[in-house]
């Protein structure tokens, strides 16, 4: 669209599933806004997910504001073309007043009172109230050790990564276990590539316990509705990585120990390159096992939960490995194993450099309750545990994209009536 103005109660910065569904809350309270997208909206799910991506929560999570999943298979798990067919049904339901491919380049207030500017790669803009819905996943994160590789050795990120074709025929190197590490490995694994995996300490899941997917279980036990506040560990959690499980073929677990007797090499915390050796730390009997006890630990407490409810399901169970490394390989020869690609697979970081206000915290971070920060008119949306564990996926944002909504509308009413009420003073 072309802006027909320059001026907006409200703009929202970043036109994925976060900012569309607070553009449908605005709609709905009739609040004029505008969506700024650097690229295309909803781009990331078709430009940065590999081939045979699929979601790890089930169908039924899906539940974005007006447009929830109404297909045939709610416990199933859409695959890439399916979750991009449904969002493109979401932005045509939503009809956003949207410009693409429009870069922020700075958000400023230059007083207590004044309008918010929003300078952008197609001129300034200017706003009562802005939100900032760009996501947490700016950066890919690529460490420096990455230059002292060979110049043969293909490396990619996992948002670049697409297929096993995609990288040339020989070993690959897979950096990081959280869920699109160990998926991705799962992936070349099963095209037959022969992967060394360098794990860290992320947890794992199973997919199915007790009759039931784990993900209902934790539904049924409330878990998706506690807020950040009520957590054990509180803003902490925010730095958790996320379990590794898959929904692929139906959905299963990600065992690595199994993998490993398959003929996956596992490693521990990749820690550096001396000349042409890989070293890594002496710890993946301990990312393995810590892995487990997760895995059992969530079990647990669905075990408990079924007992204090009296639930009818089948018996509980306890994981135990089945494969142990016999030793801890702390280095190994990028021309021996014949490794030729790297796929790193250890996150992003957040990049709010261009949002000039006073409302983070030393490492950059947004300081915030439910995305309100203390700077008024400035929010965020769509962040990892905003206010809950949904807050950045299909099934938590609706709920914070509405409270906003309240928020925006309520200061705006608030603005609206100071005049009068100085003048009757």
């Amino acid at each position: 669209m072309t802006p027909k103005t320059t001026h907006y109660s409200v703009v929202i910065v970043g036109g994925g599933q976060s900012g569309l569904s607070l553009s449908h809350c605005l709609q709905q309270r009739g609040i004029d806004h505008l969506v700024i997208e650097k690229r295309t909206l909803v781009h990331s799910w078709r430009s940065q997910r590999w081939d045979s991506f699929c979601l790890v929560t089930p169908n039924w999570q899906c539940n974005l504001p007006g447009w929830s999943y109404s297909g045939s298979d709610p416990h199933g798990f859409m695959v890439k073309d399916e979750i991009n067919a449904w969002l493109a049904g979401f932005v045509e339901q939503v009809q956003a007043p949207a410009i693409e491919g429009v870069t922020v380049e700075k958000v400023s207030r230059a007083g207590e009172a004044d309008r918010y500017t929003i300078d952008t790669s197609a001129g300034r803009f200017t706003a009562d109230q802005v939100v900032v819905a760009s996501g947490g996943y700016h950066k890919p994160v690529v460490p420096r050790m990455a230059e002292k590789l060979p110049p043969s050795i293909v490396q990619y990120h996992s948002a670049q990564y697409r297929n096993p074709a995609q990288l040339p025929e020989g070993a690959v190197l897979v950096v990081g276990c959280g869920q699109s590490g160990a998926q991705i490995a799962e992936d070349l694994h099963l095209a037959g590539r022969k992967v060394y995996l360098a794990t860290g300490n992320a947890p794992r899941c199973a997919r199915f316990y007790r009759g039931k997917d784990v993900v209902d279980w934790l539904a049924d036990m409330n878990y998706y509705d506690m807020p950040v506040t009520q957590h054990p560990l509180r803003e902490g959690v925010r730095d958790n990585t996320n379990h590794y499980v898959t929904g692929r073929d139906g959905g299963r677990d990600i065992d690595l120990r199994r993998f490993a007797l398959e003929g996956m090499e596992l490693y521990g915390l990749m820690t550096g390159l001396d000349g042409d050796t890989l070293q890594f730390q002496p710890n993946l009997r301990a990312n393995l096992d810590h892995a487990d006890q997760i895995f059992n630990g969530i079990n647990a407490s669905i075990d408990k939960f079924i007992a204090a409810n009296g639930i009818d399901a089948p018996p509980g169970s306890v994981y135990e490995p089945v494969w142990a490394p016999k030793e801890e390989r702390t280095a190994l020869s990028l021309r021996e194993s014949g490794i030729t690609s790297v796929v790193w697979c250890i996150g992003f970081l957040p990049d709010f450099a261009w949002v000039d206000a006073p409302v983070f915290n030393g490492r950059g971070e947004p300081v915030h309750l439910r995305g309100v920060t203390q700077v008024p008119g400035l929010y965020f949306l769509g962040l990892p545990w905003l206010h809950t564990w949904g807050s950045g996926r299909f099934s938590g944002v609706a709920r914070d994209a509405a409270y906003l909504a309240e928020q925006i509308d309520a200061l705006r009413a608030a603005a609206a009536a100071a005049p009068a009420q100085l003048a009757a003073a």
